[in-house]
């Protein structure tokens, strides 16, 4: 299967030919032609599928073919609504690739900025606009943005705006669009309210769902480290010593967390810093370039911040904390081996966290394999409070030897990753 096959026009297809894209992924595959059939879509795809082209190839595809007609008059007729900042910034980046031949205008307007050159690209005329749900209802209530030509509507990573508490702006949002229009709605989870509302707002809709949630990246190698909860970044920084991590996306759970971590790796004379919501526009912006670019080898995130980053190469996703959602596990470790490359998951686990642990190992169907054999080993796991001493009975001694990596089947060595 190619682009070819999917009836996509000209000005499209020699705009992937120069990005280098010739065959579609799955779920490209099996969208764009429901989306080109003017039908609504359901997609359940996590990060990393390839769903922004999913949407925007046959976006681009419909407008050009009504301006070409003389039937786009000059309002915003295509409308992307997505959770975060930097998601933002790289669909309308992924317009203006895929685009780039077809004459059509977009724009991508967030929060935490002035809004002045944002309202000065729309002024100017706009076709697409990608837009965080908060800027947008600011701009509408001024009335720089019109919604009432919207003719494509689309819902990014819906399960992501119930997250972060924008579930209300995104419903505010709705209620100012056309009745009779195109709605696309992704998710990568359907919890029950986010299953709700796509059943408010899709009309009939086709189902694409590719990579279950419970299944992660095949060419994702996972392992996990136990260690106690104290010697977390001295593990990190031994693990860091491995030429072999060119980069790596550190996981924290929150953003007091992923400051504590940039800062003491730069201590250790690892480059590193830190992306989160408390973090301003440009700070964000300048970390994440600045990681894509390897002036950083090490990017340390919350799970909020990072939806969306879409890094090439990315050989070492690192959950310093386990995250306390399973689901969350998956979408953490999938930023890596994207593309059919390889790639490498290593998480910590201190007592408080092997119940997230387990429930990982459930959702997953699989059992992550443990590295026994490090330098901050667990001093038992089983013992939740760590200031405890080892049990001293000879069989006991051997069981907690065997756990610490001395027994004879001690488990997976460092030196395998």
């Amino acid at each position: 299967m190619s682009f070819e096959n999917l009836s996509i026009i000209e000005p499209i297809l020699k705009a992937l030919k120069t990005e280098g894209y010739t065959t579609p992924t799955p779920i490209q595959e099996q969208s764009i032609p429901i989306v080109l059939q003017r039908k609504d879509l359901l997609g359940c795809a996590q990060t990393g599928t390839g769903k922004t082209a999913a949407f925007a190839i046959p976006i681009l595809q419909l407008l050009h073919e009504q301006k070409t007609q003389e039937q786009l008059p000059g309002n915003i007729h295509a409308l992307i609504l997505t959770p975060t900042r930097e998601l933002a910034i790289q669909i309308d980046e992924s317009f203006a690739a895929y685009g780039k031949h077809t004459g059509l205008k977009h724009a991508v307007i967030f929060g935490g900025v002035s809004q002045h050159q944002q309202t000065n690209a729309i002024r100017r005329g706009v076709d697409i606009l990608i837009a965080t749900p908060g800027r947008l209802l600011d701009l509408v209530s001024q009335k720089i943005v019109q919604l009432q030509h919207i003719q494509l509507f689309v819902l990014d990573e819906a399960d992501r705006m119930l997250d972060m508490g924008f579930i209300h702006d995104v419903k505010k949002v709705i209620t100012r669009l056309p009745a009779k229009r195109q709605t696309l709605f992704f998710s990568a989870t359907m919890p029950p309210e986010i299953a709700k509302l796509a059943q408010t707002i899709l009309t009939n809709p086709a189902k694409v769902e590719v990579t279950p949630v419970s299944s992660t990246a095949v060419k994702v190698k996972q392992s996990v480290f136990m260690v106690e909860k104290g010697n977390k970044t001295a593990l990190l920084i031994h693990v860091l010593k491995n030429p072999a991590i060119t980069s790596a996306l550190v996981f924290t759970r929150t953003k007091h967390g992923a400051d504590k971590v940039a800062k003491l790796l730069n201590k250790s004379h690892i480059s590193a810093d830190a992306i989160h919501g408390n973090k301003s526009q440009n700070a964000r912006q300048r970390a994440l370039n600045n990681f894509k670019t390897g002036q950083i080898r090490v990017l340390v995130a919350t799970d909020i911040a990072a939806r969306g980053i879409d890094v090439e190469d990315l050989s070492h996703v690192i959950n310093f904390e386990l995250p306390n959602v399973p689901e969350t596990y998956v979408h953490r470790i999938g930023r890596t081996g994207r593309a059919g490359a390889s790639g490498i998951a290593l998480s910590f686990c201190d007592a408080e966290e092997r119940e997230y642990l387990r429930d990982i190992n459930k959702l997953i169907a699989q059992s992550i394999p443990v590295i026994e054999e490090h330098p901050y080993p667990m001093r038992s796991p089983g013992v939740k409070n760590s200031s405890q001493r080892p049990p001293s009975s000879p069989r006991k001694i051997a069981a907690h030897n065997a756990a610490r990596g001395k027994g004879r089947n001690a488990g997976q060595r460092i030196d395998n990753w």
